[in-house]
């Protein structure tokens, strides 16, 4: 692995190839089955995981900065694991950066 990220229950890694594999728990919160759980399993996005070159980690979910400048999010929807209501914004990123919760990305352009 090339670099390593961590979730509280949950790892992902850059492998030499670019692409990137999760593994540990996939569920977050018993109570909500359907939950996408701390991003243990990122099978619905591991066609989109190539090209990577940055991870970052919330509490319970990943992002994947691509060499393209879009990202990839998955796990827990409340801790930042669906970007698809900001997706179209998230075109030519050059940096994420996670909190407990929440990730946040800069653009080419500085915004």
């Amino acid at each position: 692995a090339q670099r390593i990220a961590a979730t509280n229950h949950a790892f992902a890694a850059i492998l030499g190839d670019g692409t990137a594999l999760a593994w540990g728990s996939a569920r977050a919160f018993a109570k909500r089955p359907r939950d996408e759980g701390f991003g243990g399993d990122c099978s619905l996005v591991q066609q989109r995981l190539k090209g990577v070159k940055h991870i970052q980690a919330t509490q319970a979910a990943f992002a994947a900065l691509l060499a393209d400048g879009s990202v990839v999010a998955w796990g827990s929807p409340e801790a930042g694991g669906d970007s698809s209501s900001v997706q179209h914004d998230l075109k030519k990123v050059t940096h994420i950066q996670a909190t407990k919760t929440a990730f946040a990305a800069i653009r080419q352009d500085g915004s």
